[in-house]
């Protein structure tokens, strides 16, 4: 008689890497301008990293809906001193911009990480800039700036669509020169997308990972989580979506999803420590 094989458990999913949100903004939806002045940006950066976030995402633009872009000048104004400050600290830095220039002057302060929103698409310089620098790229679905990008927000099939129209940005930026490895896909989540279609894409996450590239999630804090399981009227304030957050990088860590893009460090690394524990032992 044949013995029976037994079937092996699957290898427990990668630890999502925690990027903490840096925003130096005086418009930011979810922290209103609290870290906008320098050094209020830098002293918060250091206490995300002591918190356990191992990627600090400095941005000087602020992309909620509606959002009026600063000029090139000011941006660089907010966020150069601060990725100064924190590489300087230690910390591993990215830069959150649309904008080849910045991306440049933030890669030579130190930065080690370029994250487009717009994937490349609102800066043709960009795709340029960064594979000359050989840095990692973050490319997000994108279909157009915070002023309007609500009204594009019209799908057949949401998943796969994003599916679709990240495949072919990932492919115009390996044609333009950025390594295959370097590239960071991140399906966009809050841009362009009705809260249907943000929970249908978090219920679709393993086709986004089938496209073979890291996935960086961003759910922190959306308006989206504000919602749920609340009366029109009564949707969760920002600062009070940062348990919901959690669980969607909970979600995400037992998915395999390479980063997750949160403002509440703390709650963040609580969920994750918990979800590991729970995996090691069912599967340990």
């Amino acid at each position: 008689m044949t013995e029976a094989i037994q079937p092996t458990a699957a290898p427990p999913p990668r630890r999502p890497l925690v990027m903490g949100v840096v925003n130096v903004t005086p418009d930011s939806f979810s922290d209103g301008g609290e870290w906008f002045d320098p050094e209020a940006g830098i002293a918060h950066g250091l206490e995300l990293w002591a918190q356990g976030a191992r990627i600090l995402d400095v941005g000087g633009e602020s992309t909620r809906p509606g959002a009026e872009r600063p000029s090139v000048a000011e941006e660089l104004r907010r966020v150069i001193p601060v990725i100064s400050a924190l590489v300087a600290a230690g910390c591993l830095v990215s830069v959150d911009t649309m904008r080849a220039v910045v991306a440049e002057r933030a890669l030579a302060a130190g930065a080690a990480i370029v994250n487009d929103v717009s994937g490349g698409l609102a800066d043709e310089a960009m795709a340029p800039v960064v594979a000359a620098a050989g840095v990692p790229f973050v490319a997000m679905h994108w279909r157009g700036h915070s002023a309007d990008m609500q009204s594009r927000a019209s799908y057949a099939d949401v998943v796969a669509e994003v599916v679709a129209e990240l495949t072919a940005r990932r492919d115009a930026l390996l044609d333009a020169g950025i390594d295959d490895e370097d590239l960071i896909l991140d399906p966009g989540i809050g841009f362009a997308k009705t809260a249907a279609h943000n929970w249908a894409l978090l219920r679709g996450i393993d086709r986004l990972q089938g496209l073979g590239h890291r996935l960086l999630l961003g759910t922190s804090r959306k308006t989206f989580l504000g919602a749920v399981g609340r009366a029109r009227g009564e949707e969760r304030a920002p600062l009070a979506r940062d348990v919901a957050t959690a669980v969607t990088s909970a979600y995400a860590a037992q998915h395999g999803v390479w980063g997750v893009r949160v403002h509440n460090v703390i709650g963040t690394v609580d969920a994750l420590d918990v979800a590991e524990q729970l995996w090691e032992g069912s599967h340990g």
